[in-house]
């Protein structure tokens, strides 16, 4: 019944057969663009300004808005946005359209400066954890240039930042910028230890998107789905990911159909998308682009969550980016594959082919480990939420625990350098190569210096770091933020402390060492190479006194510690005002995610489980009633199935109803935190409960009249 509802024609791709060089970049403002319709006067401003911070002048501004305008309306464009990034997690826009009355009953197209660099959204009606009032509803959103604009449909978008009548940042791009200037400071000084040419330090960032396919009809039918992004309830498929047959597997037609216009699309935005793959569960995939500069790479993430779904349901699908959208199958993360580099062509968190760059490697790599060991608990927070916490801890996501895996040559390294003198010269072992016995014609392979381990929340990969616990749904920017902030305060705190030595009279090399050796003492506890699923790691990190936290709302606290906050206002990441408010936030999303998906809850049960199994005990009393009248049948294995179908509904109705009332209660509590607190401890905990019931039911009532799809349904695309 429920296929006959499904379409399975392939839409045909939109990618043309041409050459993706061909159409790269075509819809993005990029610097070729630049090139042609700006005089090179005002491109040059540009560039000083995208590349140094130089402030524009409001003649320039014009010209650019001139030729910006030009190129737009060429390529069909007649309105333009301002595209920014709300505490939502998602981005938004308002478009104004480039006619302007003339004054003469026509109109003209107009586009200044002016509206180029600012414009007036309301600022009251997003999150923003009590910094503006519904009567006080000014917000600004002002021009990013170092990303650059793009065009979709017929819209000019701008990237920009969004901000409050009063400053504060209401949005993730704004202290994103900040924390990349923040570690470019702190990292450019370290640097010129090694290297006096280093005028700059970059974040950089290659994100993993990982995401289920589930044909359109099939997700409209599931009211879960539709509001939650998950299945609040399900039996699982028989066949579900156990085999392993499709992790790397042929990819499906539809779906390689879909997975071309989606890339085509994405490479016309500047979208560097280079990877496509089956991941492990039925109905799951990955794509992932060369890595960029984090705040492009941000934005191109952001954008690419937008313009997958619009694609998806082009081809009859719906995208699913809820880190657990199915029980007893991987979730879906976003590896943040994260490094530094310099502007003289370095990678800080690469391995040198002298002991002067092995000692700045092994400089940045300890660092960034005693950042994240100071912080493993802000970290945390950072890539938490009442959708993420679903995932974590289980089908290769990482648990919710930070710590590092390094890798045996690495760690090697480290504990030479803990127990050796200080001028002891840092060295690497060149790759191994690996030849196959008895198969000749196998080319030799190079081993990297390190293995993988995915059950590793923040693990080195050879020469950047993998934070593998972001969520699918995530915007980039919290997670990066944080990582790049907690880096910036430590590198300045090195910085310092190996001055001091050099003060004193101590050689530069042999202070930059006894600083290496005493943190590398210090960041032990955060260092683990092994199984962190294991019951073991988790009593281990308890004993180390890492964050083992489960609670989202509790994890929250991370934020309002008094390290937090002084690591945030020390490097002008965030201020107090901006980080209670945003921590504001996450309680507010937190309850009102789990409220939703009680009401999804109940709404279901009450008015489509219960009266299913109703009508189906019916049918078996009306047929142990005529066997009993007929006499001689034995209609005990019947009297027995309506006894646990009348036991499971009765417990979903009880587990309801206390459900109900448990978020009644919850309601009433006004202090965010602690009504975020009450929606974890009294109303969740009912969940599993009532699905539990309800799984049992979906193996016992007839399929004819269960109205739900099923798992083996939506699983597997036909």
């Amino acid at each position: 019944m429920v296929e006959e509802a499904l379409s399975h024609v392939a839409v045909p791709a939109q990618a043309p057969a041409g050459r993706s060089t061909d159409y790269f970049g075509e819809l993005v403002f990029g610097r070729n663009v630049m090139r042609r319709y700006l005089d090179r006067e005002t491109y040059e401003a540009l560039i000083q300004t995208m590349e140094h911070g130089t402030p524009l002048t409001r003649e320039v501004a014009d010209g650019i808005a001139a030729g910006m305008k030009q190129w737009a309306v060429e390529h069909g464009a007649d309105h333009y946005t301002h595209w920014f990034q709300p505490l939502t997690g998602g981005t938004a826009e308002k478009h104004d359209s480039f006619a302007e009355p003339d004054g003469r009953g026509g109109v003209l197209e107009e586009f200044s400066g002016k509206l180029l660099v600012q414009q007036e959204p309301d600022a009251s009606s997003f999150p923003n954890g009590g910094i503006r009032n519904t009567f006080e509803a000014r917000g600004y959103s002002a021009w990013d240039p170092a990303s650059p604009a793009f065009i979709v449909g017929s819209t000019l978008c701008i990237p920009t930042v969004f901000i409050a009548y009063t400053g504060e940042a209401l949005d993730y791009k704004t202290p994103l910028l900040r924390s990349l200037a923040a570690v470019d400071r702190a990292a450019t000084e370290v640097c010129r230890y090694f290297d006096r040419n280093v005028t700059k330090v970059f974040s950089y960032l290659g994100w993993e998107q990982e995401y289920f396919l589930v044909d359109e009809a099939l997700w409209a039918a599931r009211p879960d789905l539709v509001l939650t992004g998950r299945t609040l309830m399900g039996h699982e498929s028989a066949k579900n990911q156990q085999l392993e047959d499709h992790y790397f597997g042929a990819i499906p037609e539809r779906v390689i159909e879909f997975m071309r216009d989606l890339e085509y699309e994405s490479l016309r935005l500047g979208i560097p998308v280079k990877t496509r793959h089956n991941e492990v569960a039925p109905n799951q995939f990955e794509l992932a682009p060369i890595y960029e500069e984090a705040n492009l790479a941000n934005d191109h993430n952001q954008l690419l969550m937008t313009i997958m779904n619009k694609i998806a349901r082009r081809h009859n699908f719906r995208i699913l980016l809820h880190e657990k959208p199915f029980k007893g199958v991987n979730g879906s993360g976003k590896h943040n594959n994260w490094s530094l580099g310099t502007d003289t062509g370095v990678n800080l968190l690469g391995p040198g082919k002298t002991p002067s760059e092995n000692l700045q490697f092994i400089t940045f790599l300890v660092n960034v480990m005693a950042a994240v060991y100071r912080h493993n608990g802000l970290l945390k927070a950072s890539i938490m939420s009442a959708t993420n916490a679903h995932r974590l801890g289980a089908n290769e996501a990482p648990p919710a625990i930070i710590s590092t895996f390094l890798g045996a040559q690495i760690s090697a390294v480290l504990e030479k350098l803990e127990a050796s003198r200080s001028d002891a010269a840092i060295t690497f072992s060149a790759k191994n190569m690996f030849k196959m016995s008895g198969i000749s014609h196998i080319p030799t392979l190079m081993l990297d210096n390190t293995d993988r381990n995915r059950t590793s929340p923040f693990a080195f990969t050879g020469n950047r770091f993998e934070f593998r616990a972001v969520g699918s749904s995530d915007n980039c920017a919290d997670a990066m933020l944080t990582l790049n902030t907690a880096v910036a305060e430590q590198l300045t705190r090195f910085k310092e402390a190996v001055d001091r030595h050099i003060e004193s009279g101590m050689k530069k090399e042999k202070a930059i060492y006894e600083e290496l050796k005493k943190l590398i003492r210090e960041c032990k506890p955060i260092h683990f190479d092994g199984n962190g699923y294991s019951d073991e790691w988790k009593a281990e990190a308890a004993r180390r006194g890492l964050d083992c936290e489960t609670s989202t709302p509790l994890i929250f606290d991370r934020y309002l510690t008094a390290d937090s906050i002084r690591m945030f206002e020390s490097t002008g990441v965030l201020n107090k005002v901006e980080i209670e408010a945003r921590t504001e936030v996450k309680w507010e999303t937190y309850t009102k995610k789990i409220q939703i998906e009680g009401r999804v809850l109940g709404d279901l049960t009450m008015n489509h489980i219960v009266p299913i199994a109703s009508r189906y005990e019916a049918m078996l009393l009306d047929k142990v009633y005529k066997m009993a009248q007929i006499g001689g049948l034995d209609a005990s294995a019947d009297i027995d199935l309506l006894k646990k179908i009348q036991g499971h509904t009765a417990a979903i109705q009880t587990l309801t109803i206390e459900m109900i009332e448990a978020r009644k209660k919850a309601n009433r509590i006004e202090n965010a935190r602690a009504k975020a607190i009450a929606y974890h401890d009294t109303v969740e905990v009912y969940f599993e409960e009532i699905r539990r019931h309800i799984d049992k039911l979906e193996e016992i009532i007839d399929d004819q009249m269960w109205t739900l799809p099923k798992y083996r349904e939506l699983l597997f695309i036909k």
